[in-house]
């Protein structure tokens, strides 16, 4: 078995939790790769070697993500699209994904003995159209994508409508448009609902909406959702997948969230439910 391995080595305690990992799967037939990020905190380490994530990612049978929520986020997106398996293992506070905490690293041996799960989580895609109607970029995202006004919370009107039907306008700092992964992400802050996990479906939550009545939205996964600024002109409007660097929406453009065809598999070795 090869495994790769992700650690953050921002986080205080990852390089530690990293030796510990890398000392309780030495007792067990696989081959262990480590991004090349890690490589000089971990150059001699016996028989291990480096390679980029994606690389890492392609060539391994699963991925072990060592940080917090941020680091299994980002390493899953890359797992996600190599049809790979990842372990969130905890380095931080708190980590909502990770699979594992530091105390329990031994448990790993389920990954060799086959004592564990793999959930299989829903995935959004964002494609961003411009004003003429070709499509200028596109992403996937394990948690969210939101809509917001560049440079600063200040309030935007937004349109959403499906396949043409009008749903609703929207007043406020922005829209979250959730996978039942994120919903206890940024969307339950905002009121969202909690969703079960495996129960695909969009979630729509708005940003401090600017009216007595706010509520949340569900909608199928199989749904085409476009989103645009309610005044053509409007030139501030951006999406961000997952926090990640936002994509900017020319005016008079639009974006489409919809369901992607990628797959996020999160390894479950715990007894843990939902």
């Amino acid at each position: 078995m090869k495994i790769g391995i992700v650690p953050n080595l921002t986080r205080a305690a990852a390089e530690a939790v990293t030796s510990e990992l890398l000392a309780e799967l030495s007792k067990y037939d696989c081959r262990i790769i480590l991004s090349t990020e890690a490589e000089s905190a971990f150059a001699g380490c016996g028989d291990v070697s480096f390679l980029p994530v994606d690389r890492c990612a392609q060539e391994c049978d699963l991925l072990i993500a060592i940080g917090g929520d941020g680091t299994i986020l980002r390493t899953g997106m890359i797992a996600a699209g190599f049809s790979k398996p990842i372990l969130g293992v905890n380095a931080g506070k708190l980590a909502f994904m990770a699979g594992l905490e530091r105390h329990e690293l031994s448990l790993v041996s389920g990954l060799f003995t086959g004592d564990y799960q793999t959930d299989r989580r829903m995935m959004l895609n964002v494609s961003v159209i411009s004003a003429d109607g070709e499509e200028t970029a596109s992403r996937s995202c394990i948690n969210d994508a939101v809509f917001s006004r560049n440079g600063g919370h200040r309030i935007i009107d937004l349109n959403v409508e499906i396949d043409g039907r009008y749903i609703n306008d929207y007043r406020g700092d922005g829209l979250i448009f959730a996978t039942p992964t994120g919903s206890t992400a940024y969307s339950l802050s905002a009121g969202g609902p909690v969703v079960d996990p495996t129960i695909e479906s969009i979630i729509l939550t708005p940003i401090c909406s600017h009216t007595l009545c706010s509520y949340s939205a569900i909608f199928r996964p199989e749904e085409r959702i476009f989103v645009s600024a309610v005044n053509a002109e409007e030139a501030e409007l951006v999406v961000s997948c997952d926090g990640n660097d936002p994509l900017e929406i020319e005016p008079g453009g639009r974006a489409v969230v919809q369901k992607s065809k990628l797959t996020a598999e999160f390894i479950r070795i715990k007894s843990d439910t939902f």
